[in-house]
């Protein structure tokens, strides 16, 4: 089972309504970036010494369509949608690619996720990190 990247990651154990959201701004290199969210339902615990994830609470995720966005400080937007799935695993969601032109200039990218439904608790969202590769 794949761990978390990080010592601590958040855990969302119910809400009705979602949303992250940040932003970073500094000069990347000329090329294509990748923007991705890694999460996982179910939350990481240890038994026996073992790491196994829970998955008995889990709930409302695939009610509705979790939105990602990024924006660019030229201009570039990118959207995808799709339902969480996978339980136990980490997961990549991506939410889209954004390029570079000029390295001499500091790009600023506006990143989000969000599931909006107030008619259902979503339980069981474990948030580790957002990651832009080339």
């Amino acid at each position: 089972m794949e761990t978390r990247r990080f010592h601590s990651v958040d855990y969302l154990q119910q809400i009705w309504w979602f949303e992250v959201s940040g932003e970073v701004e500094f000069p990347f290199a000329v090329g294509t970036y990748s923007l991705s969210f890694r999460l996982q339902l179910g939350r990481t615990g240890k038994r026996f010494g073992r790491r196994v994830c829970s998955c008995d609470r889990i709930h409302g995720w695939d009610r509705k369509l979790v939105r990602f966005q990024l924006t660019t400080s030229d201009g570039q937007e990118a959207v995808s949608e799709c339902n969480l799935t996978s339980p136990e695993m980490w997961n990549l969601y991506h939410v889209g690619n954004f390029v570079v032109e000029d390295s001499k200039v500091p790009m600023k990218v506006k990143f989000s996720m969000m599931q909006i439904d107030c008619t259902h608790t979503k339980v069981g969202l474990c948030v580790d990190s957002m990651l832009i590769c080339p």
